[in-house]
């Protein structure tokens, strides 16, 4: 395949910020070729990318992806009260069919808005495998591990079978271990999750630091000081994934740049649910690595990352008071290279260069939000949104183009690729919430 004409935005280090007028051509999944008038291999397609801008695709660092069947059922609740009194007790009449719907749902969702991974935290897992393996989405997945309501000794069997079955085997599925939370989670299952990643070299996915109760519930679990003191002593040498990070000091926030851990900010979320606002430019400041997440859509309500990218420019600077925080180059960063970075994964995906996988957007800024442009990274972050994405390819397969996404596989198993009928979907996804309400 060979993409003529585009306008480039690599995140590549090296390379210039912006390009126009480049060629980039596609061997076998991977970025076999960068520059300008490169020759057209005999039988290759040809997709003429002229006036659009290529990029990197997007990664959702933190999602709940069958949670799409959620959308709208927050107002009115506090965090606690929201999944305590609807979320759980819907959760524990789900199928197996009923996560492969939604899942499918949620990948529909972020293929078509521009995102190639997501990084989920959820249970019944293999339906989400299966539906992110029929649309051709990279998944980072688990079985979260709790305390609160069921064994965690059987949650982290099933998990460890997960691991086990899956780790290696798709190019496109990763594993890690899911500690739902230090508030719901005690210590002695904490050590046996941590073990767990150690042993199978995967990360550690946990929420920290969500609200104010979660802080005060962490401390009086732990008898310590600050939950920062949970990460040093369990998580200390081991990768792990911050989801939130929003009720953190300035002297917690340099305790955890001592830390091997990156957080996923969720700011469409935290404000959704009154948790505040994370400090983020103090945390990348310090040099932690932040990148995006939307959370479930019953919080997050979307799953485009376009939005969370102008949120968290603009939350940071209303913040701060400082309109020089949060340069848009670098909150595209926060979606691209910086999530690949944070689920380890940067020698794959995260930028466009010779030798990774091909995995990219193309976006139309050819619309009356985002004209005339004056400059290009300030577009993306602020007017445009996942409708201007037209194409999004993941390990070099064209997964939606123009609105359609196509099917890889499908129930039939028979290796085919047609479009996904979303409107039979739609109907479907609004059964099961009927049905669990």
């Amino acid at each position: 395949m060979l993409i003529k004409n585009c306008n480039l935005i690599s995140m590549a280090e090296g390379r210039e910020k912006y390009e126009s007028d480049v060629d980039i051509l596609i061997e076998n999944g991977k970025i076999s070729q960068i520059g300008k008038n490169l020759k057209t291999p005999k039988g290759a397609e040809v997709i003429n990318a002229d006036g659009k801008i290529v990029m990197p695709g997007l990664i959702n660092t933190h999602a709940h992806i069958p949670m799409s069947i959620f959308r709208e059922t927050l107002d009115g609740y506090t965090l606690q009260d929201w999944l305590n009194k609807k979320i759980w007790p819907m959760e524990d009449r789900l199928t197996a069919d009923d996560i492969y719907l939604a899942s499918l749902l949620s990948f529909v969702e972020m293929v078509s808005t521009g995102t190639v991974m997501a990084n989920d935290q959820y249970f019944l897992s293999e339906n989400t495998i299966k539906a992110a393996l029929d649309v051709g989405a990279r998944l980072m997945m688990t079985r979260t591990v709790f305390d609160v309501t069921k064994n965690a000794d059987e949650m982290l069997a099933e998990l460890e079978e997960l691991i086990k079955k899956y780790k290696d085997k798709y190019e496109t599925i990763y594993p890690n271990v899911g500690i739902h939370g230090f508030y719901t989670t005690g210590s002695e299952t904490v050590q046996k999750c941590v073990a767990l990643a150690k042993k199978y070299d995967v990360p550690v996915h946990v929420h920290f630091c969500e609200n104010t109760q979660e802080v005060v519930d962490i401390k009086n679990n732990y008898k310590v000081e600050s939950p920062v003191e949970v990460l040093e002593k369990y998580c200390g040498d081991v990768h792990t994934i911050l989801a939130h990070a929003v009720k953190l000091s300035e002297a917690e926030i340099e305790r955890l740049a001592k830390l091997d851990v990156a957080v996923a900010h969720n700011p469409v979320s935290n404000l959704r649910l009154a948790c505040g606002v994370a400090k983020v430019q103090s945390m990348m400041d310090k040099g932690i690595n932040v990148a995006l997440g939307t959370d479930g859509q019953g919080s997050g309500s979307s799953m485009d990352l376009f939005e969370q990218m102008k949120f968290a420019a603009l939350l940071q600077k209303g913040e701060f008071e400082n309109a020089g925080y949060m340069e848009s180059y670098d909150v595209l960063k926060m979606a691209t290279i910086n999530g690949a970075k944070a689920l380890g994964v940067a020698d794959e995906i995260g930028s466009i260069e010779e030798g990774k996988a091909a995995d990219m957007i193309m976006v139309d800024l050819d619309s009356v939000c985002c004209q005339p442009t004056g400059n290009v990274f300030s577009d993306l972050v602020y007017n445009a949104k996942g409708s201007n994405v037209c194409m999004t390819m993941i390990n070099g397969k064209v997964v939606m183009r123009d609105g359609k996404v196509m099917m890889r596989s499908g129930k039939a198993g028979d290796g085919g690729v047609r479009e996904i009928d979303k409107e039979l979907l739609y109907k479907k996804c609004a059964e099961i919430i009927k049905r669990i309400s």
